[in-house]
């Protein structure tokens, strides 16, 4: 698959049209998406409209967009107008979309042709793409394991060359980790970075866009478009978008990139020299190690899960089969009717939704929610005093590399522990891109990411562009 800058390159010279694009992308998902399972619909028919409109739109010499002809897949809880979005579970099969999601508008805009929507986790709620209602999707670097969650549809599509951006959403992870897991590069930016708008919500102060492609120049690309302040979106910052490619610099003089204490304490051994190989390779660039401390990350993980669980049982309480979702016949009474009318969620989905009912009753809600709010808030000022040291700080994506599908059925706190790297950055609000560092002895892509603070999108892209550079 070619890379957004020359699918532009091409389309704008005249040696490629949109529509041969298109084509291209459509022949390759018909030919790998039967073993990868990373779409759960095409839209064929409306992407060749889309091309090919875009090719007149050229012929009549009028300026085109930023992702002129750039194929793209967007996650299967992103609104797109008159097409389904599911959430790849059974309680919304059949709903369609009644408007378009801000960061579909703004693709649109830029000229790119949406594809087709990308397998997911159910709501966005796992960590290896196993529990979406079309089935589990195959990591296309070996077949038998997963690709990583919930955006693992989003990063497959990428990484087998059947499109060379998809959208994810990342609420503890969910782009970053698939993106390392497959060998990709994913970006989630800092939390209010890009509108919400029309995503279907799983945890609403975690929850943001991310973008995943082929390089570090893409995902910028792509990132600048999509960024900005949308009035539909009260948590959007009303910030300026930086240029984020001119801001990419050659070599890596005076930035500070943090190693924080004990991070890879008790780490894999291969990913462990793998990231310490990164490290190398940035002081060669010429940054400057700097070890941090941020204690309280260690508790990133429980802490995420109870307030995303609570977060999510609020959120999909709406699903009662009276105002949205799967409306029971035959009920003998209201208990009855509510019980039967949430059936269509799968157990993942159930188990967090009883975690965070749990958490939020009057009897736990002091000792669970609230106290994992304040360690929140500890978390985040431990990272901001990281920050006042360093430029980016340096982690691993994942403890682990892909694991085969299956391999965790019976130990859900396995699964919840992919997160343990990722969700520091939902935590904290922060922005954190995953670039490919290196393969283990199986093959399986490890990732190192980058860590940046809020609207400082552009320190963590620039150090992930110089050490795609030196690899």
């Amino acid at each position: 698959m070619m890379t957004v800058s020359e699918i532009l390159n091409d389309i704008l010279s005249g040696k490629r049209t949109a529509e041969d694009v298109t084509r291209a992308c459509l022949d390759k998902i018909k030919e790998l998406n039967p073993k990868i399972n990373a779409f759960v619909e095409v839209w064929e028919d409306d992407a060749l409209k889309q091309a090919q409109a875009l090719d007149a739109k050229k012929a009549r010499g009028e300026k085109l967009g930023p992702l002129a002809g750039v194929p793209v897949a967007i996650k299967d809880n992103i609104l797109y107008k008159g097409h389904k979005a599911t959430c790849c579970s059974k309680m919304l099969e059949n709903y369609v979309a009644p408007y378009n999601s801000t960061v579909v508008e703004k693709l649109l805009a830029a000229d790119a042709v949406l594809i087709g929507r990308a397998n997911m986790d159910e709501f966005a709620m796992g960590s290896s793409n196993q529990t979406s209602v079309y089935g589990p999707v195959h990591n296309p670097v070996d077949l038998e394991r997963v690709p990583g969650g919930s955006s693992g549809g989003s990063a497959a599509a990428v990484a087998s060359g059947m499109v060379p951006v998809a959208l994810g959403t990342d609420t503890g992870g969910s782009v970053r980790q698939p993106a390392g897991f497959c060998g990709v590069v994913g970006m989630k930016p800092g939390y209010g970075r890009i509108s919400r708008y029309g995503i279907i919500a799983f945890a609403s102060s975690a929850d943001q866009v991310g973008v995943l492609t082929h390089t570090v120049a893409d995902c910028a690309k792509v990132l600048e478009v999509l960024s900005g302040k949308d009035h539909n979106d009260s948590t959007s910052l009303d910030a300026p978008v930086p240029e984020y490619e001119k801001l990419f610099t050659n070599g890596l003089k005076g930035v500070r990139v943090g190693m924080p204490k004990g991070f890879l304490d008790g780490l894999n051994p291969v990913i462990k020299e793998k990231i310490e190989a990164a490290a190398k390779t940035l002081q060669a660039k010429g940054a400057e190690l700097v070890e941090v401390d941020v204690p309280y990350a260690k508790y990133s993980a429980p802490c995420y899960y109870i307030i995303t669980s609570a977060e999510a049982s609020s959120n999909l309480g709406r699903y009662d089969g009276i105002r949205y979702g799967y409306a029971a016949k035959n009920a003998k009474g209201l208990n009855d009717y509510y019980e039967l009318s949430r059936a269509p969620f799968g157990l993942e989905v159930k188990k967090r939704i009883i975690i965070g009912t749990y958490a939020l009753t009057s009897e736990r809600y002091e000792e669970c929610f609230l106290k994992a709010m304040k360690v929140r808030e500890l978390i985040r000022e431990d990272f901001k005093k990281a920050f006042e040291k360093v430029d980016v700080i340096l982690t691993p994506t994942s403890p682990t590399t892909a694991f085969k599908l299956g391999a965790h059925e019976e130990n859900p706190l396995a699964l919840y522990l992919a997160d343990l790297y990722t969700c520091q950055g939902n935590i904290g609000g922060l922005g954190g891109i995953s670039v490919p560092c290196g393969k283990d002895e199986q093959g399986l892509p490890i990732g190192v990411q980058f860590y940046a603070p809020i609207l400082k999108e552009e320190a963590a892209l620039n150090v992930a562009y110089n050490f795609e550079k030196g690899l």
